[in-house]
Protein backbone atom coordinates (compact mmCIF):
# COMPACT_ATOMS: atom_id res chain seq x y z
CA UNK A 1 0.00 0.00 0.00
CA UNK A 2 1.25 3.44 -1.01
CA UNK A 3 1.89 6.04 2.03
CA UNK A 4 -0.68 8.65 1.73
CA UNK A 5 1.70 11.89 1.18
CA UNK A 6 2.35 14.48 3.99
CA UNK A 7 3.41 17.80 4.88
CA UNK A 8 2.52 21.37 5.93
CA UNK A 9 1.04 24.68 4.18
CA UNK A 10 4.81 26.13 4.16
CA UNK A 11 6.54 23.26 2.42
CA UNK A 12 3.79 23.56 -0.60
CA UNK A 13 5.42 27.14 -0.61
CA UNK A 14 1.66 28.91 0.61
CA UNK A 15 2.30 31.27 3.10
CA UNK A 16 -1.32 31.83 5.21
CA UNK A 17 -2.56 35.49 6.16
CA UNK A 18 -1.71 35.11 10.20
CA UNK A 19 1.62 33.06 9.16
CA UNK A 20 0.24 29.31 10.85
CA UNK A 21 1.46 26.13 9.33
CA UNK A 22 -0.81 23.51 9.81
CA UNK A 23 0.19 19.68 8.91
CA UNK A 24 -1.92 18.96 5.95
CA UNK A 25 -3.72 15.41 5.93
CA UNK A 26 -4.73 16.25 2.12
CA UNK A 27 -5.78 19.05 -1.10
CA UNK A 28 -8.91 19.41 -2.21
CA UNK A 29 -10.89 21.44 -4.72
CA UNK A 30 -14.30 19.31 -4.37
CA UNK A 31 -15.78 20.19 -0.41
CA UNK A 32 -17.70 17.11 -0.78
CA UNK A 33 -13.90 15.23 -0.41
CA UNK A 34 -12.66 17.31 2.55
CA UNK A 35 -11.94 15.40 5.60
CA UNK A 36 -9.70 16.27 8.64
CA UNK A 37 -6.80 18.23 7.90
CA UNK A 38 -7.56 18.79 4.56
CA UNK A 39 -6.37 21.92 3.14
CA UNK A 40 -9.43 23.34 0.38
CA UNK A 41 -9.09 25.20 -2.73
CA UNK A 42 -11.73 27.60 -3.12
CA UNK A 43 -11.48 28.77 -6.88
CA UNK A 44 -13.11 31.32 -8.52
CA UNK A 45 -15.26 29.64 -11.51
CA UNK A 46 -17.70 30.70 -14.24
CA UNK A 47 -21.15 30.31 -12.10
CA UNK A 48 -20.15 29.95 -8.54
CA UNK A 49 -17.37 31.08 -6.85
CA UNK A 50 -15.65 27.98 -4.37
CA UNK A 51 -15.53 30.16 -1.49
CA UNK A 52 -19.93 29.48 -1.12
CA UNK A 53 -18.21 26.11 -0.25
CA UNK A 54 -15.87 26.58 2.42
CA UNK A 55 -18.15 26.28 5.44
CA UNK A 56 -19.01 23.05 4.10
CA UNK A 57 -15.63 22.66 3.71
CA UNK A 58 -14.38 23.55 7.17
CA UNK A 59 -17.19 21.69 8.96
CA UNK A 60 -15.55 18.39 7.56
CA UNK A 61 -11.96 19.19 8.89
CA UNK A 62 -10.26 21.69 6.78
CA UNK A 63 -7.43 23.77 8.55
CA UNK A 64 -6.48 25.50 5.77
CA UNK A 65 -8.54 27.17 2.71
CA UNK A 66 -6.68 28.98 -0.26
CA UNK A 67 -8.32 31.15 -2.57
CA UNK A 68 -8.11 34.65 -4.51
CA UNK A 69 -9.04 37.61 -2.85
CA UNK A 70 -12.78 37.61 -3.54
CA UNK A 71 -12.77 34.50 -1.85
CA UNK A 72 -11.42 36.21 1.03
CA UNK A 73 -14.09 38.57 1.63
CA UNK A 74 -16.76 35.97 0.89
CA UNK A 75 -14.94 33.71 3.62
CA UNK A 76 -12.99 35.36 5.17
CA UNK A 77 -15.29 35.52 8.38
CA UNK A 78 -15.62 31.71 8.83
CA UNK A 79 -11.89 30.96 8.19
CA UNK A 80 -10.76 32.68 11.12
CA UNK A 81 -14.01 31.69 13.13
CA UNK A 82 -13.23 28.34 12.52
CA UNK A 83 -9.44 29.06 13.53
CA UNK A 84 -8.13 27.56 10.23
CA UNK A 85 -5.41 29.48 7.87
CA UNK A 86 -6.24 31.84 5.16
CA UNK A 87 -4.30 31.80 2.08
CA UNK A 88 -4.79 34.55 -0.50
CA UNK A 89 -3.55 34.26 -4.17
CA UNK A 90 -3.46 36.57 -6.61
CA UNK A 91 -3.57 33.34 -9.12
CA UNK A 92 -4.85 30.96 -6.73
CA UNK A 93 -5.66 28.46 -10.04
CA UNK A 94 -1.20 28.61 -10.13
CA UNK A 95 -0.84 28.27 -6.66
CA UNK A 96 -2.73 25.53 -6.62
CA UNK A 97 -1.16 24.20 -9.67
CA UNK A 98 2.18 24.20 -8.00
CA UNK A 99 0.93 22.59 -4.61
CA UNK A 100 -0.13 19.61 -6.03
CA UNK A 101 2.78 18.87 -7.58
CA UNK A 102 4.69 19.14 -4.11
CA UNK A 103 2.13 17.55 -2.48
CA UNK A 104 1.99 14.14 -4.80
CA UNK A 105 5.94 14.75 -5.47
CA UNK A 106 6.50 12.81 -8.43
CA UNK A 107 6.49 12.51 -12.59
CA UNK A 108 7.93 10.93 -14.93
CA UNK A 109 11.12 11.85 -15.49
CA UNK A 110 10.56 13.05 -19.04
CA UNK A 111 7.29 14.69 -19.96
CA UNK A 112 6.11 16.73 -23.02
CA UNK A 113 2.66 18.48 -23.55
CA UNK A 114 1.08 19.54 -27.24
CA UNK A 115 -1.00 22.57 -27.81
CA UNK A 116 -3.12 23.22 -31.11
CA UNK A 117 -7.47 23.11 -32.05
CA UNK A 118 -6.26 19.93 -33.93
CA UNK A 119 -4.04 17.14 -33.71
CA UNK A 120 -3.11 17.09 -29.38
CA UNK A 121 -3.99 13.31 -29.26
CA UNK A 122 -2.70 11.96 -32.32
CA UNK A 123 0.67 14.04 -31.18
CA UNK A 124 1.03 12.84 -28.10
CA UNK A 125 -0.57 9.29 -28.48
CA UNK A 126 2.64 8.67 -31.87
CA UNK A 127 5.04 10.58 -29.30
CA UNK A 128 3.97 7.71 -26.72
CA UNK A 129 3.73 5.09 -29.57
CA UNK A 130 7.58 6.03 -30.57
CA UNK A 131 8.64 6.13 -26.89
CA UNK A 132 7.76 2.60 -26.23
CA UNK A 133 9.15 1.34 -30.10
CA UNK A 134 12.60 2.59 -28.44
CA UNK A 135 11.89 0.42 -25.43
CA UNK A 136 11.12 3.05 -22.86
CA UNK A 137 8.04 2.85 -20.57
CA UNK A 138 5.69 5.75 -21.87
CA UNK A 139 2.34 6.65 -21.65
CA UNK A 140 0.01 9.71 -23.09
CA UNK A 141 -2.95 11.65 -21.27
CA UNK A 142 -5.77 12.93 -22.58
CA UNK A 143 -9.03 13.13 -24.64
CA UNK A 144 -8.07 9.08 -24.62
CA UNK A 145 -7.73 9.10 -20.98
CA UNK A 146 -4.44 7.23 -19.73
CA UNK A 147 -2.94 5.07 -22.77
CA UNK A 148 0.36 2.60 -23.05
CA UNK A 149 2.65 1.33 -20.49
CA UNK A 150 -0.10 1.80 -17.87
CA UNK A 151 -3.84 2.89 -18.29
CA UNK A 152 -6.21 4.98 -16.34
CA UNK A 153 -9.39 6.63 -17.12
CA UNK A 154 -9.68 10.50 -17.30
CA UNK A 155 -13.17 12.96 -17.50
CA UNK A 156 -11.40 15.75 -19.07
CA UNK A 157 -8.79 16.08 -21.76
CA UNK A 158 -6.60 18.30 -18.96
CA UNK A 159 -7.75 17.43 -15.87
CA UNK A 160 -7.52 20.01 -12.66
CA UNK A 161 -4.20 19.67 -11.22
CA UNK A 162 -4.89 17.64 -8.28
CA UNK A 163 -6.66 14.50 -10.27
CA UNK A 164 -3.41 15.30 -13.40
CA UNK A 165 -0.60 14.92 -10.27
CA UNK A 166 -2.29 12.12 -8.70
CA UNK A 167 -2.10 10.51 -12.01
CA UNK A 168 1.45 11.74 -12.47
CA UNK A 169 2.70 9.89 -9.32
CA UNK A 170 0.89 7.06 -9.50
CA UNK A 171 2.35 6.48 -13.29
CA UNK A 172 6.11 7.54 -11.75
CA UNK A 173 5.11 4.27 -8.97
CA UNK A 174 4.14 2.48 -11.92
CA UNK A 175 7.56 2.72 -13.77
CA UNK A 176 6.82 5.34 -16.01
CA UNK A 177 9.68 7.48 -16.97
CA UNK A 178 8.03 9.40 -19.56
CA UNK A 179 4.74 10.82 -20.71
CA UNK A 180 3.36 12.73 -23.45
CA UNK A 181 -0.16 15.03 -22.21
CA UNK A 182 -2.56 17.04 -24.02
CA UNK A 183 -2.23 20.83 -23.15
CA UNK A 184 -5.90 22.19 -23.70
CA UNK A 185 -7.01 25.43 -23.94
CA UNK A 186 -8.79 25.39 -21.19
CA UNK A 187 -6.58 23.34 -18.86
CA UNK A 188 -3.73 26.17 -20.01
CA UNK A 189 -6.09 29.23 -19.08
CA UNK A 190 -6.56 27.71 -15.64
CA UNK A 191 -3.40 27.17 -14.93
CA UNK A 192 -3.35 23.67 -14.60
CA UNK A 193 -0.33 22.40 -15.65
CA UNK A 194 1.86 24.88 -14.30
CA UNK A 195 3.17 22.52 -11.95
CA UNK A 196 4.52 19.93 -14.42
CA UNK A 197 7.81 19.98 -15.44
CA UNK A 198 8.21 19.65 -19.44
CA UNK A 199 11.30 19.05 -21.26
CA UNK A 200 9.66 19.79 -24.51
CA UNK A 201 6.36 21.79 -25.60
CA UNK A 202 4.07 21.04 -29.41
CA UNK A 203 2.50 23.39 -31.05
CA UNK A 204 -0.11 21.68 -33.74
CA UNK A 205 -2.02 24.61 -35.09
CA UNK A 206 -4.46 27.27 -34.57
CA UNK A 207 -8.15 27.32 -35.90
CA UNK A 208 -11.79 28.18 -34.80
CA UNK A 209 -12.75 26.38 -31.96
CA UNK A 210 -14.00 27.20 -27.96
CA UNK A 211 -14.80 30.62 -28.86
CA UNK A 212 -17.99 29.90 -26.44
CA UNK A 213 -15.40 30.37 -23.65
CA UNK A 214 -12.75 32.19 -24.40
CA UNK A 215 -14.89 34.45 -26.51
CA UNK A 216 -12.24 35.87 -28.96
CA UNK A 217 -9.89 34.51 -31.44
CA UNK A 218 -7.11 36.49 -29.16
CA UNK A 219 -7.78 35.07 -25.97
CA UNK A 220 -8.17 31.47 -27.41
CA UNK A 221 -4.52 32.20 -28.58
CA UNK A 222 -3.61 34.12 -25.65
CA UNK A 223 -4.36 30.70 -23.36
CA UNK A 224 -2.54 28.15 -26.23
CA UNK A 225 0.57 30.79 -25.79
CA UNK A 226 0.75 30.42 -22.06
CA UNK A 227 1.97 26.82 -23.02
CA UNK A 228 5.13 28.33 -24.35
CA UNK A 229 4.96 31.91 -22.40
CA UNK A 230 5.32 30.01 -18.99
CA UNK A 231 4.62 26.54 -18.25
CA UNK A 232 7.84 25.07 -20.42
CA UNK A 233 11.30 25.85 -18.75
CA UNK A 234 13.56 28.85 -20.03
CA UNK A 235 15.53 25.44 -20.87
CA UNK A 236 13.15 23.76 -22.48
CA UNK A 237 12.44 23.20 -26.08
CA UNK A 238 9.85 24.15 -28.39
CA UNK A 239 8.53 22.40 -31.66
CA UNK A 240 6.77 24.07 -33.70
CA UNK A 241 4.77 23.30 -36.65
CA UNK A 242 5.82 26.59 -38.58
CA UNK A 243 3.08 26.06 -41.61
CA UNK A 244 0.90 27.03 -39.62
CA UNK A 245 0.48 31.38 -39.37
CA UNK A 246 0.37 31.48 -35.85
CA UNK A 247 3.27 29.11 -35.53
CA UNK A 248 5.67 31.61 -36.16
CA UNK A 249 4.42 33.44 -33.13
CA UNK A 250 4.43 30.69 -30.80
CA UNK A 251 8.20 30.57 -31.86
CA UNK A 252 8.81 33.66 -30.97
CA UNK A 253 7.11 33.74 -27.61
CA UNK A 254 9.47 30.88 -26.83
CA UNK A 255 12.14 32.40 -28.29
CA UNK A 256 11.82 35.69 -26.10
CA UNK A 257 12.16 32.92 -22.91
CA UNK A 258 14.82 31.33 -24.34
CA UNK A 259 13.87 28.26 -25.12
CA UNK A 260 15.31 26.48 -27.70
CA UNK A 261 13.17 25.65 -30.86
CA UNK A 262 12.67 22.90 -33.48
CA UNK A 263 10.66 23.66 -36.34
CA UNK A 264 8.47 21.27 -38.64
CA UNK A 265 6.54 22.07 -41.67
CA UNK A 266 6.27 21.33 -45.75
CA UNK A 267 7.55 24.67 -46.78
CA UNK A 268 10.48 24.52 -44.63
CA UNK A 269 11.95 23.70 -40.87
CA UNK A 270 14.38 21.67 -39.24
CA UNK A 271 12.20 18.61 -39.55
CA UNK A 272 9.79 19.34 -42.84
CA UNK A 273 8.30 16.66 -45.10
CA UNK A 274 9.57 16.79 -49.15
CA UNK A 275 7.40 14.36 -50.64
CA UNK A 276 4.30 12.15 -49.93
CA UNK A 277 3.28 8.94 -52.11
CA UNK A 278 -0.45 7.57 -51.20
CA UNK A 279 -1.75 4.32 -52.05
CA UNK A 280 -5.19 2.27 -50.48
CA UNK A 281 -3.13 1.22 -46.95
CA UNK A 282 -1.60 3.87 -46.10
CA UNK A 283 1.90 6.61 -47.68
CA UNK A 284 5.57 6.78 -48.12
CA UNK A 285 7.04 9.68 -46.92
CA UNK A 286 10.24 11.09 -47.61
CA UNK A 287 11.61 14.01 -45.10
CA UNK A 288 15.03 15.70 -44.43
CA UNK A 289 16.42 16.49 -40.80
CA UNK A 290 18.90 19.61 -40.84
CA UNK A 291 19.67 18.60 -44.72
CA UNK A 292 19.61 14.80 -44.03
CA UNK A 293 16.95 12.81 -45.99
CA UNK A 294 15.00 9.73 -44.85
CA UNK A 295 12.38 7.71 -46.57
CA UNK A 296 10.42 5.69 -44.32
CA UNK A 297 6.53 4.05 -44.79
CA UNK A 298 3.57 5.36 -42.70
CA UNK A 299 0.38 2.77 -42.40
CA UNK A 300 -1.85 5.61 -41.96
CA UNK A 301 -4.65 7.06 -43.81
CA UNK A 302 -4.45 10.53 -44.13
CA UNK A 303 -1.95 13.06 -45.72
CA UNK A 304 -2.27 15.44 -42.22
CA UNK A 305 -0.88 11.87 -40.37
CA UNK A 306 2.58 12.83 -41.61
CA UNK A 307 1.93 16.40 -40.25
CA UNK A 308 1.20 14.66 -36.85
CA UNK A 309 3.86 11.87 -37.19
CA UNK A 310 6.84 14.17 -37.54
CA UNK A 311 5.87 16.73 -34.85
CA UNK A 312 5.78 13.80 -32.83
CA UNK A 313 8.70 12.53 -33.96
CA UNK A 314 10.10 16.07 -33.19
CA UNK A 315 9.72 16.10 -29.96
CA UNK A 316 10.48 13.03 -29.08
CA UNK A 317 14.10 14.71 -30.47
CA UNK A 318 13.88 17.58 -28.57
CA UNK A 319 13.99 15.33 -25.17
CA UNK A 320 17.55 13.51 -26.49
CA UNK A 321 16.71 10.98 -28.83
CA UNK A 322 18.91 9.94 -32.08
CA UNK A 323 16.82 11.18 -35.29
CA UNK A 324 17.57 8.24 -36.98
CA UNK A 325 16.74 5.81 -34.23
CA UNK A 326 13.17 8.05 -34.13
CA UNK A 327 12.66 7.76 -38.18
CA UNK A 328 13.07 3.89 -37.71
CA UNK A 329 10.08 3.72 -35.78
CA UNK A 330 7.88 5.73 -38.22
CA UNK A 331 6.40 2.14 -40.25
CA UNK A 332 5.53 0.36 -36.99
CA UNK A 333 3.34 3.23 -35.54
CA UNK A 334 -0.62 2.90 -35.36
CA UNK A 335 -4.26 4.32 -35.69
CA UNK A 336 -4.83 6.42 -32.92
CA UNK A 337 -8.24 5.51 -31.18
CA UNK A 338 -10.80 7.38 -32.85
CA UNK A 339 -8.78 9.23 -34.95
CA UNK A 340 -8.89 8.73 -39.06
CA UNK A 341 -9.76 4.76 -37.42
CA UNK A 342 -10.69 1.86 -39.89
CA UNK A 343 -13.81 0.82 -38.98
CA UNK A 344 -15.20 -1.12 -41.08
CA UNK A 345 -14.97 -2.45 -44.55
CA UNK A 346 -17.75 -3.81 -46.89
CA UNK A 347 -17.78 -6.97 -49.26
CA UNK A 348 -17.48 -4.43 -52.15
CA UNK A 349 -14.01 -2.85 -50.85
CA UNK A 350 -16.03 0.69 -49.89
CA UNK A 351 -14.19 1.99 -46.34
CA UNK A 352 -15.42 3.17 -43.50
CA UNK A 353 -13.66 5.68 -40.92
CA UNK A 354 -14.32 7.38 -37.84
CA UNK A 355 -12.73 10.18 -37.26
CA UNK A 356 -12.96 13.14 -34.13
CA UNK A 357 -13.11 16.16 -36.51
CA UNK A 358 -15.11 18.64 -34.89
CA UNK A 359 -13.88 21.98 -36.00
CA UNK A 360 -14.32 23.09 -39.64
CA UNK A 361 -10.66 22.75 -40.38
CA UNK A 362 -10.53 19.66 -38.98
CA UNK A 363 -13.76 18.27 -41.12
CA UNK A 364 -11.59 19.99 -44.41
CA UNK A 365 -8.48 18.40 -43.38
CA UNK A 366 -9.64 15.16 -42.96
CA UNK A 367 -11.36 15.29 -46.12
CA UNK A 368 -9.01 16.41 -48.50
CA UNK A 369 -6.04 13.89 -46.74
CA UNK A 370 -8.36 10.87 -47.31
CA UNK A 371 -9.27 12.17 -51.29
CA UNK A 372 -5.89 10.89 -52.62
CA UNK A 373 -6.39 7.14 -51.00
CA UNK A 374 -10.10 6.48 -52.24
CA UNK A 375 -10.79 5.87 -56.23
CA UNK A 376 -14.41 6.39 -55.80
CA UNK A 377 -17.21 8.83 -54.16
CA UNK A 378 -16.43 10.48 -50.71
CA UNK A 379 -19.18 10.77 -48.39
CA UNK A 380 -19.29 13.12 -44.79
CA UNK A 381 -21.52 12.42 -42.33
CA UNK A 382 -21.32 15.38 -40.01
CA UNK A 383 -22.96 17.07 -36.91
CA UNK A 384 -22.41 19.50 -34.35
CA UNK A 385 -22.06 19.56 -30.54
CA UNK A 386 -24.92 21.27 -28.40
CA UNK A 387 -23.83 24.30 -26.03
CA UNK A 388 -20.45 25.03 -27.63
CA UNK A 389 -19.42 27.00 -30.17
CA UNK A 390 -22.48 27.88 -32.44
CA UNK A 391 -20.74 30.07 -34.81
CA UNK A 392 -18.62 27.07 -35.93
CA UNK A 393 -22.21 24.79 -37.16
CA UNK A 394 -22.78 26.52 -40.65
CA UNK A 395 -19.20 26.44 -41.40
CA UNK A 396 -18.77 22.75 -40.62
CA UNK A 397 -21.32 22.00 -43.22
CA UNK A 398 -19.47 23.94 -45.98
CA UNK A 399 -15.81 22.23 -44.85
CA UNK A 400 -17.97 19.26 -45.70
CA UNK A 401 -19.94 20.19 -48.41
CA UNK A 402 -16.36 21.69 -50.57
CA UNK A 403 -14.66 18.24 -49.89
CA UNK A 404 -17.13 15.20 -50.17
CA UNK A 405 -19.51 14.19 -52.65
CA UNK A 406 -22.33 13.82 -50.61
CA UNK A 407 -23.15 15.18 -47.05
CA UNK A 408 -25.26 13.81 -44.52
CA UNK A 409 -26.16 15.97 -41.54
CA UNK A 410 -26.87 14.41 -38.23
CA UNK A 411 -27.12 14.75 -34.39
CA UNK A 412 -23.43 14.59 -32.84
CA UNK A 413 -24.03 15.53 -28.46
CA UNK A 414 -26.95 18.08 -28.83
CA UNK A 415 -26.62 18.21 -24.63
CA UNK A 416 -29.07 20.56 -23.41
CA UNK A 417 -30.15 22.11 -27.27
CA UNK A 418 -32.81 21.07 -29.50
CA UNK A 419 -31.29 18.80 -32.23
CA UNK A 420 -33.41 19.88 -35.00
CA UNK A 421 -32.06 23.24 -34.45
CA UNK A 422 -28.37 22.23 -34.74
CA UNK A 423 -28.87 20.42 -37.72
CA UNK A 424 -30.40 23.28 -39.16
CA UNK A 425 -27.71 25.51 -38.29
CA UNK A 426 -25.06 23.30 -39.45
CA UNK A 427 -27.47 22.79 -43.08
CA UNK A 428 -27.56 26.35 -44.16
CA UNK A 429 -23.16 25.58 -44.74
CA UNK A 430 -24.59 22.68 -46.78
CA UNK A 431 -28.10 23.16 -48.46
CA UNK A 432 -27.81 20.28 -50.47
CA UNK A 433 -26.88 17.64 -47.51
CA UNK A 434 -29.29 15.04 -46.39
CA UNK A 435 -30.66 15.36 -42.97
CA UNK A 436 -30.85 12.57 -40.88
CA UNK A 437 -31.27 13.15 -36.81
CA UNK A 438 -30.83 9.50 -35.85
CA UNK A 439 -27.17 8.84 -35.54
CA UNK A 440 -27.00 5.21 -36.08
CA UNK A 441 -29.66 5.58 -38.70
CA UNK A 442 -26.96 8.22 -40.44
CA UNK A 443 -24.36 5.91 -40.17
CA UNK A 444 -26.52 2.72 -41.90
CA UNK A 445 -27.84 5.11 -44.79
CA UNK A 446 -24.08 6.67 -45.07
CA UNK A 447 -22.76 2.50 -45.70
CA UNK A 448 -25.72 1.79 -47.55
CA UNK A 449 -25.00 4.17 -50.40
CA UNK A 450 -20.65 2.77 -50.75
CA UNK A 451 -20.09 1.44 -53.99
CA UNK A 452 -16.86 -0.23 -55.15
CA UNK A 453 -13.63 2.47 -54.55
CA UNK A 454 -16.08 4.83 -52.31
CA UNK A 455 -15.20 6.34 -48.78
CA UNK A 456 -17.66 7.02 -45.68
CA UNK A 457 -16.12 9.31 -43.08
CA UNK A 458 -18.28 9.45 -39.64
CA UNK A 459 -16.96 12.81 -38.17
CA UNK A 460 -17.25 14.39 -34.87
CA UNK A 461 -17.14 11.95 -31.69
CA UNK A 462 -14.04 9.93 -33.05
CA UNK A 463 -13.38 8.14 -29.47
CA UNK A 464 -16.17 8.33 -27.48
CA UNK A 465 -18.81 5.99 -26.33
CA UNK A 466 -21.45 7.58 -25.51
CA UNK A 467 -24.17 10.45 -26.97
CA UNK A 468 -25.21 13.18 -24.82
CA UNK A 469 -29.00 14.25 -25.38
CA UNK A 470 -30.38 16.50 -22.65
CA UNK A 471 -28.84 15.46 -19.41
CA UNK A 472 -28.78 11.67 -20.65
CA UNK A 473 -25.50 10.12 -21.90
CA UNK A 474 -26.60 7.16 -23.79
CA UNK A 475 -24.21 4.47 -24.91
CA UNK A 476 -22.82 5.29 -28.99
CA UNK A 477 -19.87 4.54 -30.23
CA UNK A 478 -19.30 5.30 -33.59
CA UNK A 479 -17.15 2.43 -34.84
CA UNK A 480 -19.01 -0.14 -33.37
CA UNK A 481 -22.19 1.03 -34.84
CA UNK A 482 -19.91 1.11 -38.45
CA UNK A 483 -19.53 -2.48 -37.10
CA UNK A 484 -22.89 -3.83 -36.96
CA UNK A 485 -24.56 -1.48 -39.98
CA UNK A 486 -21.63 -3.35 -42.35
CA UNK A 487 -22.33 -6.84 -41.33
CA UNK A 488 -26.13 -5.95 -41.24
CA UNK A 489 -26.24 -4.49 -45.03
CA UNK A 490 -23.66 -7.43 -46.31
CA UNK A 491 -25.59 -10.29 -44.97
CA UNK A 492 -23.14 -11.41 -42.13
CA UNK A 493 -25.63 -10.68 -38.60
CA UNK A 494 -26.81 -14.29 -37.26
Amino acid sequence: MTTPPRGSLNSLGLMAVGGENPELSGIEVDSRRVGQGTLFTAMPGTAVHGANFVDKALAQGAVAVLTDATGAQLAGDAIRAAGAALVISEQPREALARAAALWFGAQPQTMIAVTGTNGKTSVSTFVRQIWIEMGLSAVNLGTTGVEGAWAAPLAHTTPEPITLHRTLAQAAREGITHAAMEASSHGLDQRRLDGVTLRAAGFTNFTQDHLDYHETFEAYFDAKAGLFARVLPEDGTAVINIDDPKGVDMAAIAQARGCAVITVGRDGGDLHLTGQRFDATGQDLRFEWRGKAFQKRLNLIGGFQADNVLLAAALVIACGAEPADVFDTIPHLSTVRGRMELAATRDNGAAVFVDYAHTPDAVATALAAMRPHVMGRLIAIVGAGGDRDTAKRPLMGAAAAQNADAVIVTDDNPRSEVPANIRAEVLEGCPEATEVGDRAEAILRGIDMLEAGDALLVAGKGHETGQTIGDDVLPFDDVEQASVAVAALDGKLA
